[in-house]
């Protein structure tokens, strides 16, 4: 059965997806509330998997909880915590639990997290992930042995747009492609101009690409990522529009500018969709859709 998203994103419709973020612990009312604000609101919630190596309840999790709630799901999986084995009895859980989505991940480094001591597995990368779940369509596991029933999934993949050089990227973004990704989800973007660089190449091929909006909080969060986060670039002026903003007023002005964002990349027509990533403040997004006119 397709799943809601894959029929979104075929109807050209401008799709919209938003990420949950778990829990580190068992405390799950919070993610309860944000995925009942969320779920009517977007086409799909991602749930993240221990986003930046930072162990917290796991995406397989919260995806169960997203369809116990009527929402449609998608399961991140990066290959950083999981050999090849373990992967596929995870897409099998999803697959037999009514998840049908799934964004294949690599991973981020063991040491940027809060397990430093921790071995990264890294058995796969996210492109050998793609190939083993187009194999595992054909009923088949990824060594080749024939499968007691098989799955079918709408997968995707990520890609940085605004990544210097960009060229490394464009070379990952085509294997990602020819190892069956349907959609990507970009990293953040907030520099118009080059993402419609980017997005002349992209539309060569047969994909969706939802662009990659996260909420600035601050001028100092802004500040941050353009020196610590590879791949994502702020421009000037909108770190000295955050920064000009009424004292309490900087989330207001994050959220102006998130809306806008996407409002121009739809009426533009620039791209396929969006995926909004408000970190740790998913109760904002209704305001940033409202922004937008959406």
């Amino acid at each position: 059965m397709v799943s809601d998203l894959k029929k979104a994103l075929g109807n050209n419709k401008f799709v919209i997806t938003s990420e949950i973020g778990p829990p580190k612990g068992t405390a799950l009312e919070k993610m309860y509330q944000h995925i009942e604000m969320l779920k009517g609101k977007v086409d799909a919630l991602n749930v993240t998997d221990h986003q930046s190596s930072v162990m917290r309840y796991p995406s397989i999790g919260g995806c169960l909880a997203v369809r116990e709630r009527g929402g449609e799901a998608v399961l991140q999986m990066t290959c950083r915590d999981r050999n090849r084995i373990a992967l596929q009895a995870e897409l099998l859980l999803a697959y037999s639990r009514g998840i049908k989505n799934v964004l294949c991940l690599t991973g981020d480094a063991v040491p940027v997290g809060d397990h430093g001591e921790a071995r990264g597995i890294f058995d796969l990368d996210s492109v050998q992930l793609l190939h083993g779940i187009r194999q595992m369509e054909e009923g088949y596991d990824f060594g080749g042995n024939e499968l007691q029933g098989a799955v079918e999934f709408c997968a995707g993949a990520t890609v940085t747009p605004e990544a210097e050089p960009l060229e490394p990227q464009l070379i990952k973004f085509e294997k990602k492609i020819d190892a069956g990704a349907e959609f990507f989800q970009t990293q953040a973007i907030y520099d118009l101009e080059r993402f419609a660089g980017f997005m002349e190449h992209a539309r060569q091929f047969p994909v969706k690409i939802l662009a990659g909006i996260v909420l600035l909080s601050s001028a100092r969060m802004a500040r941050f990522m353009n020196e610590n986060v590879p791949g994502i670039f702020v421009p000037r002026e909108l770190i000295d529009e955050m920064a000009a903003a009424p004292k309490g007023k900087a989330l207001e002005k994050g959220i102006e500018i998130a809306g806008r964002t996407i409002k121009a990349l739809k009426e533009e027509a620039l791209c396929d969709g969006v995926h909004i990533m408000a970190i740790n403040r998913e109760e904002v997004v209704p305001e940033i859709l409202a922004a937008a006119g959406l």
